[in-house]
Order: structure tokens, then sequence, then C-alpha cells
């Protein structure tokens, strides 16, 4: 990035922080870090670009403590208090939309086009969870003893959220909207690759009227700032999105504290072409699946099976439909994709190209794994000749990489679907309603297409089946996520029921 953009850059965190300091954002200010030095790399080019500190201990526990201060304020509030405050964090993120995009775009190098839909979703996820904070509640239970038994839906308390890189200020209000309207406060660890729009998205809603304490935003490493966090005693709860390796040390530091975990990790999703599929449609399909934000989503449809006696010509089909694919400047509205996002990603994607080509696969279209120069640029890539027993087709390669994988029957696709540890999404093309209805029926995946690909919305469940994880993360099913329920039972005779075969002894009590 060159020292123009830099200044972009910051002019653009300017519109949210004045003094265009960058730390963790706690207790309504931002705090410096006081640990290593963390450099901000832009994609495009390779280069550093700014640096800031790894917020470290002290950081993380200011933010403990003013979590549990703003959690208690928050959570007094009437639901329909917190609803309304909610609402105005949505309206205030549309009116803010364009710095957020620029924001993202910038340090994060997606397309300006994509991060101006994905800031637009962000304020919807807040004005969608708005309207559920007055409606989530408890039951009341017939219970055959006479007594009133009812349930409470109760706030965790603090949680820990912990963020990538891919789509940092998607995931943020992904995650931040469902858990601050059940009442909770959320101490946010993003990437320390991509802190900034999260960092943007706190002191928004804090000027929407969220109270300070209720989003902490802690800018630093994983194994030393998230580390501290994940074993601070205010934390109740920990929700991580990533990868499968981060996610089960996660889970297992979260089960030595006893407190759990919802996960939401990689995928390896089967995209699945009959012969009886509209072609041209299914072709667009398999782009936008794998091609979107060059590959790096953890739904990207990176296997795609197709049968047969239309492969060559389905495959073929695709290729050169990548090869139309707009790469360029993420802040031009021309570009369709930017680069892969950082140098450890980039040179995984490059060793996975090449894997599969000395296990046979062929390149019909794209990179052959050599590097480009001047940034972390890989072209759109078809491999053709792929079994599934492949690595290619088995390591999630999160970048602009498909592999194509013939099958023959319909028992023979859903099986190689299933072939896989992750389940996290996966597709069908077919005009046949029967065949459509089965596949998603038999398929492992926690969210599965009908002639389509990549459609979410928040009001959907989302989440995934084995090393996909565990946990769902929209939808009222988040809202579940984000209480715990409390069973109450009250007394209503005037003498004590006997239950259970005990009945006890007022006057012993006495």
């Amino acid at each position: 990035m060159n020292t123009h953009a830099t200044e972009q850059l910051l002019a653009a965190f300017a519109a949210f922080f004045p003094d265009t300091q960058i730390g963790s954002y706690v207790g309504g200010a931002i705090l410096p870090g006081g640990g290593a030095d963390i450099a901000l790399i832009d994609p495009a080019t390779g280069q550093r670009f700014l640096s800031y500190q790894d917020a470290g201990e002290q950081v993380t526990a200011a933010a403990a403590q003013a979590a549990l201060e703003g959690q208690r304020t928050w959570a007094a509030l009437s639901h329909a208090q917190r609803g309304r405050t909610m609402h105005a964090a949505g309206r205030l993120l549309r009116e803010h939309i364009e710095p957020l995009a620029q924001l993202e775009c910038m340090s994060a190098g997606k397309p300006i086009r994509d991060c101006r839909g994905e800031a637009l979703r962000v304020a919807e996820m807040f004005e969608y969870y708005a309207g559920w904070a007055d409606k989530v509640h408890g039951h009341v239970i017939p219970v055959p003893s006479g007594h009133l038994s009812f349930t409470r839906r109760e706030p965790c308390g603090v949680l820990l959220q912990i963020t990538p890189w891919n789509a940092p200020l998607f995931t943020c209000g992904w995650n931040v909207a469902p858990a601050i309207c059940m009442g909770n406060a959320v101490i946010l660890k993003p990437s320390e690759l991509t802190p900034l729009s999260s960092l943007a998205l706190a002191s928004l809603i804090e000027k929407a009227g969220v109270p300070r304490g209720v989003l902490s935003v802690l800018a630093g490493f994983g194994h030393t700032t998230g580390q501290h966090a994940l074993m601070n005693r205010a934390v109740k709860k920990v929700v991580f999105v990533g990868s499968p390796a981060t996610g089960g040390k996660v889970a297992a530091a979260a089960a030595q504290r006893g407190i759990p975990c919802v996960l939401e990790l990689g995928g390896k999703s089967a995209n699945i072409v009959f012969e009886d599929a509209h072609l041209e449609r299914a072709a667009i399909g398999a782009q936008a699946a794998i091609f979107g934000n060059a590959g790096q989503s953890c739904v990207a449809g990176s296997r795609l099976l197709v049968q047969r006696s239309i492969y060559e010509r389905f495959v073929k089909m695709v290729a050169d439909g990548a090869a139309q694919i707009q790469m360029g400047d993420p802040a031009s509205a021309a570009t369709d994709i930017g680069p892969i996002h950082n140098a450890r990603q980039y040179q995984h994607v490059l060793d996975m190209i090449r894997s599969g080509l000395r296990d046979g696969a062929e390149v019909a279209q794209g990179c052959d794994g050599q590097p480009a120069e001047g940034g972390y640029w890989v072209r759109p890539t078809v491999l053709k000749n792929v079994h599934n027993r492949m690595d290619v087709a088995q390591t999630e390669i999160f970048g602009p990489v498909l592999v194509a994988i013939p099958f023959d029957t319909e028992e023979e696709a859903i099986a190689i679907a299933n072939d896989s540890d992750f389940g996290l999404a996966g597709a069908v093309w077919t005009q046949d309603i029967g065949r459509a209805y089965r596949v998603a029926s038999k398929v492992n995946a926690g969210t599965f297409w009908v002639n389509m690909y990549k459609v979410i919305n928040v009001a959907a469940p989302f989440g995934g089946y084995g090393a996909s994880g565990y946990g769902r993360s929209s939808g009222i099913e988040a809202l579940h996520e984000y209480t715990q329920v409390k069973s109450v039972w009250v007394e209503t005779a005037e003498k004590p029921v006997q239950a259970f075969g005990y009945a006890p002894s007022l006057d012993a009590a006495r």
C-alpha cells in the first residue's frame, strides 16, 4: 500500500477515531497495547503499511472489568429498551456504510463492492435482533405435583468471541448482535491482522446508546491477548470462528475451565451437478461458490462433483468463466476478487495446488502453484481429473481453487460428498425435485442449497456438522446459544404437598 493509500485508510479510520490511534477499544476509549509490535500488511503489495502493539494482559483485564460493569447495566434494562437501542445501532451503522466499507476494503484486501454489501448486512443483523429482544422467554410447565414450575432464559454473562481475518466486519456483527440482544457483554478478539473494522463497529454501537463495556475489542495476538482473555474468570462462554486446528485448542482450554463453546470451523463443501441441471446457471453458481472473496470463505463450494456424462463439458464451462473474472485493485468497483489476505495463507494455497498436480490433477484454468510478483495474487483456478482421496480434495485450501471430481450415480455423489471430515455446507443442481430432496436430506451439512449457492440470511440458523464445528450462530437458534435456562419452582398450596415420596417437616426446620 503506497503512502497515499495509507493516508486514505487512516482517513477512513478517523471517521470513527479522530486521533487515528490504533489499540484496543475498552470502556469507550482506545487503549494502547503494551506488547510486541504487530504489522498490518497490504495483501495487494505484500508491504507493511501500519503497526500497533499487542494488547497484553493489563488491557485484557481492563476489558474484562469493563464487560462485567457494562453487562450489569445492559441486562438491567427492559428487553424492549435493549431492542430500541439495538435498532438505533442498526440505523447508525446504515449511516456509516461507506466509511465502514472503505476501512474493510483497505485493511482486509476485499473488493469494495463486497465490503459495501457486507456492511449493509451488519446493519441488518442489528435490526433483526432488535426485533427479537423482547420475544425470547421461558415456559410454564404443567408438573403433576401442582406446583408452579416455569423456566427463565437468562444471559450467559460475559462472552469471549474470537473472529477471523477473512470477513472481519461481517463476523463481528454476525456474532455480536445476537449475543448482546440477550443481555450479554462481549469481549471481541478479532484477528490481529484485521482489527480496524471491529474497532469502528464498537464505537458506533456505543454512540447509538449501548453502554460502555458491553462490547470491548482487543487488538492483539491469539497466543497472548486471546489466551489471557480465555483464562479470565469473567468469561463464561467462548465463541470461535476460524480453523479447526485453532478451534480445537480453544475448545480444550475452555473445557479445562468448564465453560462451553460455540465453534464455527472450516469446510470442504460439495457442490453437486447432475446431468439434468440447467448447466449455464450451475456453472455461474459454481464460480460464485468458490471464487467469491478469492475463495477465502468457510462455506466455499470447493469440491465440484459433476456427473460423468457432462464432466468435460461442464468443467470447461466453469474454467472458461473463471478466465473472465476480474482480479485487481480491491478499491476498484470493477474488481471481482482481490488477493489472498496474508503471506501464510498465500503459501498454503500455492502448496495445495502443487500437491494436487503431483497427485495427478490437471490445471483446467488458472494457477500452477508458482508465486506471483508484488502481492499475494492467485488466479481463479480449476483443477480437473481429481479423485476424492487426493489431499487437495480433503484439505481446506481457503483460496480460489476448485477441484472437479466426476461421479456416475446419485448414490456415488452422496458418498463422495460425505467422504469428508467437514460438514459445513453443500448444494445440488438438478431439475428433479425428488432427487434434490433425497440429496439434501442425505448429505451431512449444516446448510444445504438446491439450485443455488452461498445464499445466507441472519434469520436462518448457520453452523456445521463434524469437524466444521458445533452450535449455531444466527436465527433464533443463536439466541438459545446466548442464554442459559433456569428452572424455577414455586409452592402454591397452603400446606406442603408430598412429592416424590418425601414430605419436609416444617417443625424440624424451626
